[in-house]
């Protein structure tokens, strides 16, 4: 099984198209993410959408839009809102998680990594076979 992150930006004008991918492959969403952090004292999330696996090939796509939608609890955002009414229409829960920040790592693919290992300790994407 190979699990990949694959970033779409930051969540500005990205968010429409992680939402219209979601919705056009509604049959393959297996979770919704945020992943709550602190990145220069500013509360964000990232969000992210988990796809099924791919048959053949097992490889499962983590879209996501990294870092830049302001925390929920600190302040309302229409970005945040587009994401709870995606998970709506999905009929999926958001799966909220506290995560480090993306800059305390050299490099984004060791934060992807981290991430993955996070995500398959806690059963929410299979195991690396």
């Amino acid at each position: 099984m190979i699990q990949r992150f694959i970033e779409l930006g930051e969540g500005y004008s990205d968010l429409y198209e992680l939402i219209e991918t979601a919705k056009a492959n509604s049959h393959r969403v297996a979770k919704l993410f945020a992943f709550h952090t602190k990145v220069n004292e500013k509360e964000v999330v990232s969000v992210a959408v988990a796809f099924e696996p791919t048959n053949p090939g097992d490889f499962q796509a983590i879209y996501v839009c990294r870092e830049g939608i302001p925390s929920p609890a600190v302040k309302e955002s229409e970005r945040y809102k587009l994401f709870i009414e995606l998970a709506e229409t999905l009929n999926k829960d958001i799966i909220k998680l506290e995560v480090k920040p993306s800059t305390i790592f050299n490099e984004k693919e060791l934060y992807y990594q981290h991430l993955i290992g996070i995500l398959r300790l806690n059963h929410y994407i299979p195991p690396m076979q």
